[in-house]
């Protein structure tokens, strides 16, 4: 007698409404644009089609099928053991800045080129300026303390006709600084995203690599193997997420009037009262914590702005025409 198959939920209600990769993956569209994603594909214990999430090659030409689908990519991917990102998480993250923007220009997702971002540790991968960009038409700064990093993504950019001119990668040569030597004193832009180091130490990243390997029904490994890939400067800092994030608090007080919205994931709850403290010694004038979730991950971003209701206003009047 057969096990009756599981029902599966078809859309991932956490994602945000516009992000395109709701539904679950249709792995033969994937394939028609992407036949390289062909031999990854196998029955999961549900019997649906899908991959080996442990094996990094696999998860890297899955994100390149999602990015060539759903976001019209020519080309994309990423050196070797550098971080491979869960594309719907970063996309909804854009989505939920665009929401943000939005609720300051009369519900109106201000778009095209004269809305610039930065993102903080684009990383190999330049995946939040590539969805900003072809989501919006929105024009990124994407800075790293990696040049093979920034290499690599101006090498994406170079091969995607549609991104020419819209992404500037800039290398932070001191690792200390956020902002500083990133944008230049007569530049503005309207928000900032980052996805900050998580750990707090080499020892503390290599536990977590475990876990998720644990996590993904592997044999007990004994050592990690890198499949989700991660340069050290991508998973751990000294002070770890909390740390990060509090000296980019107080750097971005030097720099109030050059960005309306600063923002930053939070992938640790616990360190939510760190942040919020920090945001209230550095004086900003409001603060927003957006909720995001994908399986059963839950996350979320925090964003402050220095600008009062006037200067936020002056700020749309003169920058936001569309």
């Amino acid at each position: 007698m057969h096990s009756k198959k599981k029902a599966r939920p078809q859309v991932k209600a956490k994602l945000h409404p516009r992000n395109r990769n709701r539904e679950r993956y249709d792995f033969q569209q994937l394939i028609a644009t992407c036949p390289e994603l062909a031999p990854f594909v196998r029955p999961n214990p549900f019997d649906d089609e899908s991959i080996d999430f442990a094996n990094a090659k696999a998860v890297r030409v899955l994100n390149k099928a999602l990015l060539m689908t759903n976001y019209g990519l020519a080309y994309w991917d990423i050196p070797e053991n550098y971080l491979c990102p869960p594309i719907p998480g970063r996309a909804d993250y854009i989505h939920h800045m665009a929401d943000l923007l939005a609720r300051s220009n009369g519900g109106k997702i201000p778009a095209g080129p004269s809305i610039s971002g930065l993102d903080i540790g684009t990383g190999a991968s330049c995946i939040y300026p590539i969805i900003g960009t072809m989501e919006y038409g929105w024009s990124f700064i994407g800075s790293d303390i990696d040049p093979v990093a920034i290499e690599s993504a101006n090498n994406i950019i170079a091969r995607n006709h549609e991104l020419h001119g819209k992404i500037n990668c800039r290398l932070q040569t001191n690792p200390k600084n956020i902002f500083r030597s990133i944008l230049q004193p007569d530049e503005s832009v309207d928000f900032t995203v980052c996805n900050p180091p998580f750990h707090a130490s080499a020892a503390e990243a290599q536990a977590g690599t475990m876990r998720k390997l644990r996590n993904l029904h592997q044999r007990k490994a004994s050592k990690p193997t890198l499949n989700f890939g991660g340069q050290s400067n991508e998973l751990w800092c000294e002070g770890g997420e909390a740390g990060f994030v509090r000296t980019m608090i107080q750097q971005s007080q030097q720099l109030a009037g050059s960005c309306f919205w600063f923002s930053t994931l939070i992938s640790k709850q616990a360190n939510l009262k760190i942040v919020y403290q920090a945001l209230k010694l550095a004086e900003a004038v409001e603060v927003e914590t957006i909720p995001m979730g994908q399986g059963n991950k839950t996350s979320r971003a925090v964003a402050w702005t220095f600008l009062s209701k006037t200067e936020q206003q002056q700020w749309k009047n003169s920058r936001w025409k569309g």
